[in-house]
C-alpha cells in the first residue's frame, strides 16, 4: 500500500474515540480505525522508514504493532495510568538499536491526535540502567561541551528540549562544572509540536518530518551512543 497521507476523516474519527471511550464503541466501529487509522500508519511506517534509512541506516522499523506502532488499546492496569481504554493519539516510532525496551532506544518518534503532530527524537525518560549510563556520559566536560551545543543549535532553529526532571544535581556533580544542568535532566529528547491536519497530505508530511529530523539527527546520535554504553544486568 502506498501512503498517500491520512484521510481527512482520521483526527475526526479520534475525536469520536474520545467521546465514545468505551470497547463496545470501538469494536463496532473497528474497519473505521482499520481504514483510517491502521492501514494508512503501516504505509506510513514503511515510507518514512525508507527515507529515514538516508539518514541512519541502521534505523528500525517494522509495520506491526509493538515494533514501530502502538496498540489502540491502553493499559489501564498500571497505576496512575490514564484509565480511557481507547488512545486517542497515535504513536509511532523508529528506533535505534535492540536493547530492552523501544522506548529505551533512541528513536526518531512521532503522535498525533486532534489537538497536534508532535514529533521528536532521543528518549524522552530514562529507566535506571539508561538514566546511568547518560550520566556517566556527560561526567566528561567534553562530551556536555558537545551535548550542550548541539541543543543550543537546535532550540535556535526552534526546536524544544525537554524539561529538567530533577532540582538537585546528582553524585558526581557541581555547581561549578560547565553546563551541569544536563544532569538534572530524566531523559534527553528535542521536540517539535505541528498542526495536526498536515497528516492529510502524504508527500509534505514526509518531506517536513525529513527535515526536522534531519536537525534532530546530532541527538538523536549521541544519545544512541549512550543507549551503547546501558550496562547489562
Amino acid at each position: 500500500m502506498e501512503f498517500s497521507g491520512f484521510s481527512e476523516k482520521t483526527l475526526p474519527f479520534l475525536e469520536a474515540i474520545r467521546k465514545n471511550n468505551n470497547k463496545e464503541w470501538f469494536e463496532a466501529h473497528r474497519d473505521e480505525y482499520e481504514q483510517y487509522i491502521l492501514n494508512p500508519s503501516k504505509a506510513f511506517v514503511v515510507e518514512m522508514g525508507e527515507h529515514l534509512m538516508a539518514l541512519e541506516p541502521t534505523i528500525n522499523f517494522e509495520p506491526k504493532i509493538n515494533k514501530s506502532l502502538f496498540k489502540i488499546y491502553r493499559d489501564i492496569r498500571r497505576m496512575g495510568a490514564n484509565k480511557e481504554p481507547i488512545k486517542s493519539k497515535i504513536g509511532i516510532i523508529f528506533t535505534q538499536g535492540n536493547s530492552g525496551s523501544r522506548l529505551q532506544n533512541s528513536s526518531f518518534y512521532l503522535h498525533f491526535s486532534p489537538d497536534e503532530l508532535f514529533v521528536s527524537a532521543g528518549v524522552r525518560w530514562f529507566e535506571k540502567p539508561m538514566l546511568d549510563a547518560y550520566r556517566e556520559y556527560i561526567k566528561e566536560a567534553s562530551r556536555r561541551e558537545k551535548l550542550s551545543n548541539v541543543l543550543e543549535r537546535l532550540n535556535a532553529k526552534g526546536y524544544k528540549t525537554i524539561e529538567k526532571g530533577y532540582k538537585k544535581y546528582p553524585r558526581g556533580f557541581s555547581a561549578d562544572m560547565p553546563s551541569v544542568d544536563l544532569s538534572l535532566y530524566k531523559g534527553m529528547a528535542t521536540y517539535k509540536i505541528l498542526e495536526p491536519k498536515l497528516i492529510e497530505n502524504g508527500e509534505l508530511l514526509i518531506d517536513t518530518l525529513y527535515k526536522i529530523y534531519e536537525d534532530m539527527l546530532p541527538l538523536q546520535r549521541i544519545v544512541y551512543e549512550i543507549s551503547l554504553r546501558v550496562k547489562e544486568k
